[in-house]
């Protein structure tokens, strides 16, 4: 009979206060207890012995944190690629153009972009390169390439007509791809010459200019000194013909240009936002706007966010695919070892021993899928930027919080499997009757 706790019993059959009572069974030895070292071999046991099994297992859990990888560092070398060229090109544009107000009547515009924009903008810090175009209106005029009406001829749209300062084509980016642009002086003497875009070229037939080809706007002839093409900043030009701005106001009477193009030093947009407006009209800076290239990292982290949430969504995917494999073989085990269960359960083992077994079991799963996700996103990275000709950038924090990450998925998926196994009677896991 089991005595009260406190009370110790006298040789003569009386109890004594504040003995203990004796243990039925003695404590196991701690070397004999189910320590950290037998958890992960019999975790290592439970996974090896399939290992076809593992490796289908781990298939969703190697794509969903591989695809993290690929995300993070495919968009983190993206948006150092498109940062670069963007500080090259479109940190570089400044688009300036009469400001506009609305009316009962509609929009109109209530600023001009002055003859000598050229001058006045070019003495502004960090101003490199100017230009500045505007419409001619021909009228009823036509555009050819023969003086002479030809019913026969094919009849197309005519190209448009306008007037441009000699800097425009540096400006905008443009390339002579025969003859020259016309210069300064072409414009002071209002000559009558004109420069075709290539599409314009092509369909007025003037391919070269080496014969001194002349195009004719309504009667008068125009000789073609030049054809451009690359226009990068303005693509639309390349239906153009390109009068000089003198020609232009003698033959046609331009009133105005309507737009000014300026390349700039890289992060000079703020000062000739302040500046060019007074450069321009300064007696009513409010007439003129100024379009200039928001801040780099803003765009940086723009095109980042759009890239990472296409990634993100198909690596979560992937995840939770992945998950569910890891959960599903978990309880296959389990089922298919309840005789183990059983065994273990009627020797001695705790709740919490089943538990940890299952657990890790899935933990190393799921850290086996991480690494080698890890590993070969790191490797779709570095390829396509070899392929790309670009600087792989990886951060090797996101690496390995993404194999972690697997750990965590593992542990999640598994914990179902394992406190259902733990709750498994050792009888009934010894009869096979355990559901």
């Amino acid at each position: 009979r089991l005595v009260r706790r406190g009370v110790r019993r006298r040789p003569g059959g009386v109890a004594r206060r504040g003995s203990r009572p004796p243990r039925l069974v003695a404590p196991p030895p701690a070397r004999d207890r189910f320590g950290p070292r037998d958890l992960l071999a019999e975790a290592a046991h439970g996974i090896g012995a399939r290992p076809g099994r593992l490796l289908l297992t781990i298939v969703g859990t190697v794509l969903g944190i591989g695809s993290l990888v690929v995300t993070t560092g495919l968009a983190q070398t993206a948006a150092g690629q498109i940062s670069r060229q963007f500080d090259a090109v479109a940190a570089t544009r400044v688009v300036v153009e009469p400001a506009s107000a609305r009316t009962a009547s509609g929009e109109r515009t209530i600023g001009r972009i002055p003859w000598d924009v050229e001058d006045r903008l070019g003495r502004i810090a960090g101003v490199e390169l100017v230009g500045a175009l505007g419409p001619v209106d021909t009228g009823d005029l036509e555009v050819t390439a023969q003086p002479v009406n030809d019913p026969s001829a094919q009849a197309f749209a005519p190209p448009a007509v306008v007037a441009a300062t000699p800097g425009l084509l540096a400006a905008i980016d443009g390339r002579v791809t025969t003859g020259r642009w016309f210069d300064a002086g072409h414009d002071a003497r209002a000559d009558r010459v004109v420069v075709l875009g290539s599409r314009a070229a092509q369909r007025l037939g003037v391919l070269r200019v080496d014969r001194q080809p002349a195009i004719f706007i309504g009667e008068r002839p125009y000789a073609v000194i030049g054809v451009v093409d690359g226009v990068q900043r303005r693509s639309d030009l390349l239906d153009a013909v390109f009068l000089p701005v003198g020609t232009a106001r003698a033959d046609f009477r331009v009133s105005g240009l309507d737009q000014a193009h300026v390349r700039i030093a890289v992060g000079a947009g703020p000062v000739i936002a302040e500046q060019a407006p007074y450069a321009l009209e300064p007696n009513t800076p409010e007439s003129v706007s100024v379009q200039v290239p928001p801040p780099p990292p803003s765009v940086q982290k723009d095109v980042q966010a759009d890239v990472n949430a296409i990634f993100l969504a198909l690596g979560a995917v992937a995840l939770l695919v992945g998950a569910l494999g890891i959960a599903n073989v978990t309880l296959l085990s389990v089922r298919e070892r309840l005789g183990e269960i059983g065994l273990r359960r009627a020797l001695g083992a705790r709740t919490r021993d089943i538990v940890a077994q299952f657990l890790t079991e899935s933990g190393v799963i799921g850290l086996l899928g991480g690494l080698v996700g890890a590993s070969l996103g790191v490797m779709v990275v570095v390829g396509v930027s070899v392929a790309k000709e670009w600087t792989p950038i990886l951060d090797t924090g996101a690496v390995i919080a993404a194999a972690a990450l697997g750990v965590v998925i593992g542990l999640l998926a598994g914990a179902y499997p394992a406190f259902r196994a733990a709750r498994i009677e050792p009888i009934a896991a010894l009869r096979g009757t355990a559901h």
